[in-house]
């Protein structure tokens, strides 16, 4: 028997209180928590057995009796328990894995058929901002969809695109996960959507820089850096930013450049390598670039291309209302303007799908030639030699 009774416990004063064989009861108050002391390996090691009243001195006993045991046959308790705790949590994961955990296994398996691998849509971020804080570490079959709806009720009318995307994918993750066998069910989306309420979102359309004023911004844009010269390229080329920041001189052949399928806008597979006729002043900027050496066209301080944020950065430093996704918009608006040239070319330009599936299995064409004139006209309007009246020489 030890030094310890139960009723002795009650009257104790703060401290420890030792009931042998290594076993003592750290008191505070009316509470205190169970340690005990042992050696291992020619260490003193103390290990935590629980906190009292919640463990009583029978039970605590019992637990320094179970890991006595485990000493005696060579192995350090803590260690041991240790593993074994890691050991029950993965089992737990494999039969009923959290919310994030199967969210990772869905976006692994889905890796292939997303633009590269899912990072260029930041699949996850919706979940990760708003989601995973939340409700990410309970296990997918205990979540109802009054958490999902606590979840996103914060967003769901303030945020609403980044809300309906975190709906999305997370109806995408309990499908999959009922069908890797799971305790899950799609409903349980459907339901907090249902629960979250109507919504009526107008997306506000990107600012876009009149077609008019886009000669006098391309001329602020001459001569200042890689991340000016590629939102020059954007706007005489009409491409979108992903296509252009990576842009690689091995990607151009005489006057054509290939924009690689990984980087235009559409799922993986469906998406073609896209033929880009270069207008003069394109091939001007394009041989000024060469000329700098380097694979990129319009590398950043560390070499990899310029990103995203410091073209949007360049254009808010310039005082510039408009976008540089909005120069795509500039060139459509001119073409509606001036008559420049017909529907199919136009959305051709914008590397847009024309007509329903059937259709456009038949009609196959890029309509490169009839892009030519269009673009040489559109370069000329940018650069200012339309309206002095020059006429643009190769």
């Amino acid at each position: 028997m030890g030094n310890l009774t139960a009723v002795g416990i009650k009257k104790a004063g703060d401290g420890r209180h030792g009931d042998g064989a290594g076993l003592e009861l750290h008191k505070s108050g009316a509470t205190g928590k169970w340690i005990w002391r042992y050696s291992f390996a020619g260490k003193r090691r103390q290990m935590g057995l629980g906190t009292y009243p919640n463990v009583g001195l029978s039970d605590a006993r019992k637990e320094r009796g179970r890991w006595a045991l485990v000493l005696s046959q060579g192995n350090d308790p803590i260690t041991e328990r240790t593993a074994r705790k890691n050991a029950a949590k993965a089992e737990m994961e494999r039969n009923d894995p959290p919310l994030e955990v199967l969210a990772a296994q869905v976006l692994e398996s889905k890796k292939a058929g997303l633009r590269r691998e899912g990072k260029a849509a930041r699949w996850l971020s919706p979940l990760e901002r708003h989601v995973f804080p939340k409700i990410g570490r309970k296990p997918i079959s205990t979540i109802h969809q009054s958490d999902v709806k606590a979840a996103l009720s914060g967003i769901w009318r303030t945020k609403t695109p980044t809300a309906e995307k975190a709906i999305q994918r997370l109806r995408i993750v309990f499908r999959q996960g009922k069908l890797m066998g799971f305790e899950c069910d799609p409903f349980t989306i459907d339901a907090a959507q249902h629960m979250l309420g109507e919504v009526v979102h107008t997306a506000a359309p990107i600012p876009a820089t009149p077609w008019q004023d886009v000669p006098a911004l391309f001329e602020k844009l001459e001569d200042q850096g890689a991340v000016s010269s590629c939102l020059q390229l954007m706007i005489l080329t009409a491409v979108r930013a992903s296509g252009c920041r990576g842009m690689r001189f091995d990607e151009i052949d005489g006057d054509i450049w290939t924009v690689p399928s990984e980087r235009m806008k559409g799922q993986v597979g469906k998406v073609r390598d896209f033929r880009v006729p270069l207008p003069a002043a394109a091939m001007d900027l394009i041989e000024r670039r060469r000329a700098l050496g380097g694979a990129f066209l319009f590398p950043g301080p560390k070499g990899n291309p310029v990103t995203d944020a410091s073209l949007s950065k360049r254009m808010r430093d310039m005082e510039e209302a408009g976008r540089p996704h909005g120069f795509r918009t500039s060139f459509r608006t001119w073409v509606q303007d001036t008559d420049a040239c017909s529907y199919d070319v136009a959305e051709t330009i914008l590397s847009h799908s024309i007509g329903g599936k059937v259709e456009r299995s038949y009609a196959r064409s890029d309509l490169l030639d009839r892009r030519r004139p269009v673009m040489e006209a559109w370069a000329r309007h940018v650069t200012g030699l339309q309206s002095a009246g020059v006429v643009a020489l190769r």
